[in-house]
């Protein structure tokens, strides 16, 4: 969007390429009180308006930060001919969600107070489900390679079209992984399942960005809920909308929910890394492994509610997320077993009764094809002892037999 003539000016000035890289990395903060106008020097000299875009905006913080937003508020009154007629702020959060310390007013300034002439905040939206096939569809006109229907499928359940997600999965598919850079061969469900894996297990850029939002005060009292099936009801709505405007969350018929399938996978796995290093020396996966390679899932609840009955006070109190620490400490335990070889698919926001839980258990059972299920059901009733909350028992739910754990 920079003109031509002024894109090479703007290239040939060592000066200008300096400062702004600096100011880019924060280093010398205090240096830079006046922000760097190349915009200036360019704008007077084309007469076409200049639109800059400052991408990674939220990467600065504290007192740069405002200094930027304080410093392009000055230049409005400027525009367009000493200054950029527009200015893009492009970053992951909108400018009204910033919450700013700065430490030479010692207080917290707002987006809000510290730049107020956004004229509109636009956010990327998802693709949808046919754009994603059409997107993948210029990969098999280039190649010849085809994708099989259910690997699409697979490639919408996983990312739910966040354009990222979508990308990464495919070329993790493609060509990183060996088994698909034969373009003779259909990309198939098992690579597109192995490629989600690869990306979650490489905590690649986007998805550690996304672990470290979940240590955001706001994050937590949204997603915490949502972990741990409570209730949301006292949630504050610019909180959700900081959440909704993250991507970590989506509207639904159903409510809010988590945005994808790989989102659900990374946050529970994010905050259990820990614990699940913790657990390694105490419970080894062989131990729950029958003879034809089967879990052998009654001896591995039975263990897990004999750990939680013991130690669950201890380790519960590790999480940040203390509201979900059962459920958290229970999918640390079961995916501590897995790594040997399996996966766990997750689903937020269960029934608070056993009647609902039954019913939810039973609902997953159908659509995964699964003759055995187990239903956890955490009592945190104050009061209650021991000897009231654990108890195995059988139940059945449309015909299925379901195990209910009490803990």
């Amino acid at each position: 969007m920079l003109p031509q003539r002024g894109r090479g000016r703007l290239a040939k000035s060592k000066w200008v390429v300096i400062k702004w890289k600096n100011l880019a990395t924060g280093r010398r903060p205090c240096a830079f009180s006046t922000l760097p106008d190349p915009s200036a020097a360019t704008s007077t000299r084309n007469p076409k308006p200049l639109v800059l875009l400052v991408d990674e905006i939220d990467s600065l913080v504290g007192d740069s930060l405002i200094s930027v937003l304080r410093q392009i508020r000055s230049g409005y009154d400027r525009r367009p001919f000493q200054f950029p007629q527009s200015v893009v702020l492009c970053g992951v959060r909108d400018v009204r969600d910033y919450r700013i310390r700065s430490h030479r007013e010692k207080s917290v300034i707002t987006g809000g107070s510290a730049f107020n002439i956004k004229a509109e905040s636009l956010r990327l939206g998802n693709f949808t489900r046919g754009e994603v096939r059409r997107l993948y569809a210029l990969h098999t006109e280039e190649t010849g390679q085809k994708f099989r229907e259910r690997a699409l499928d697979l490639v919408w359940e996983y990312t739910r079209g966040q354009p990222w997600l979508v990308n990464a999965l495919g070329y993790e598919a493609c060509f990183k992984m060996e088994k698909g850079r034969d373009r003779s061969s259909s990309v198939t469900e098992e690579l597109i399942a192995e490629a989600k894996e690869n990306l979650v297990l490489r905590r690649e850029t986007h998805l550690d960005q996304l672990a470290d939002k979940l240590r955001e005060e706001r994050v937590r009292r949204v997603v915490g809920p949502m972990l741990g099936g409570g209730s949301m009801e006292n949630i504050a709505w610019d909180d959700v909308e900081y959440v909704l405007d993250l991507g970590l969350i989506a509207r639904s018929p159903a409510g809010l929910e988590v945005s994808n399938a790989i989102y659900k996978e990374i946050i529970p796995r994010e905050l259990t890394a820990v614990t699940q290093y913790n657990l390694e020396p105490l419970y080894r996966p062989f131990w729950y492994v029958s003879p034809d390679g089967r879990l052998d899932t009654d001896a591995l609840f039975a263990a897990f509610q004999e750990f939680f009955r013991e130690h669950s006070k201890h380790w519960v109190e590790r999480f940040d997320y203390k509201e979900a620490g059962p459920h958290l400490l229970l999918q640390a335990f079961l995916q501590r077993i897995v790594n040997s070889g399996g996966r766990i698919d997750r689903e937020y926001g269960l029934g608070r009764t056993l009647a609902e839980g039954l019913e939810q258990t039973a609902q997953y059972m159908d659509k995964c094809g699964s003759r055995e299920g187990h239903l956890v059901i955490f009592d945190r009733r104050p009061g209650r002892k021991w000897s009231e909350k654990i108890f195995r028992k059988a139940e059945s739910r449309e015909g299925r037999s379901i195990v209910a754990w009490g803990m």
